[in-house]
């Protein structure tokens, strides 16, 4: 069995084979939701060319994003450590497949193999520094740089520079509104950077996007890498 999962990917060959008799790869569809706040987490999720927000409610109407994994990592991570519900709700962003585990294998298998143990743990640094950052962004950056930062992210995760993304979905990412997100991405296309059109975005000149995204991006993408480089 392959893996496009670079995390699974990462591990050695013996332990991969013994996670490989009890992954099961699933499709996901956009829009699903794989589990909410403070639900009890059944299936962790190591995404393959799948995107997954981690969502954070506000109150009964307003939401926004607080992460974002990829092929890179993994949800449901509390349950590696220990607890077997999270504080946010888990919707995929990105439609495509997955390779599920149970939270009772997750458990019992990263307690018995050691490479697996310590590469999550590595990965618990690099998605709380991702929910860290992007808290600040949140609070701190203009909607324009924070829309350029996450469709550079969706990007890279989706490993594609076109990609199906709402107005409606964009909003609850980002927290604002939907006249907010229309504005952004307006002027993200007069500067020719993104096409945007029936819910399909299209990026047109990365570099540019990129250097339209706060600092941001660059600091959350070094840490994703990073954990993956220095094992």
């Amino acid at each position: 069995m392959t893996n496009e999962n670079r995390l699974l990917a990462s591990l050695p060959k013996a332990e991969y084979k013994r996670l490989a008799s009890v992954l099961e790869q699933v499709q996901l569809t956009f829009g699903e939701v794989l589990y909410e706040a403070d639900e009890t987490i059944d299936f962790v999720y190591f995404p393959e060319n799948s995107i997954i927000s981690l969502i954070s409610p506000m109150s009964a109407r307003s939401t926004i994003e607080v992460g974002m994994v990829g092929n890179e990592g993994v949800v449901g991570l509390s349950v590696f450590m220990g607890v077997d519900h999270s504080l946010t709700r888990a919707i995929v962003q990105g439609s495509g497949s997955a390779m599920r585990l149970s939270a009772a294998a997750m458990r019992q298998e990263s307690n018995r193999l050691s490479f697996f143990h310590h590469l999550l743990h590595r990965y618990s640094h690099s998605i709380l520094a991702q929910v860290s950052q992007s808290s600040a962004c949140n609070r701190f950056h203009s909607v324009n740089t924070r829309l350029a930062r996450w469709l550079m992210m969706t990007s890279d995760r989706l490993g594609v520079d076109e990609f199906r993304l709402t107005q409606e979905f964009m909003s609850s990412m980002l927290g604002v509104r939907r006249e907010g997100v229309n504005k952004a991405a307006g002027a993200l296309q007069t500067e020719k950077m993104i096409h945007y059109s029936r819910g399909m975005i299209t990026i047109l000149d990365r570099d540019l996007l990129e250097d339209s995204a706060c600092q941001c991006y660059s600091i959350i993408k070094a840490e994703s890498d990073e954990y993956l480089n220095h094992q």
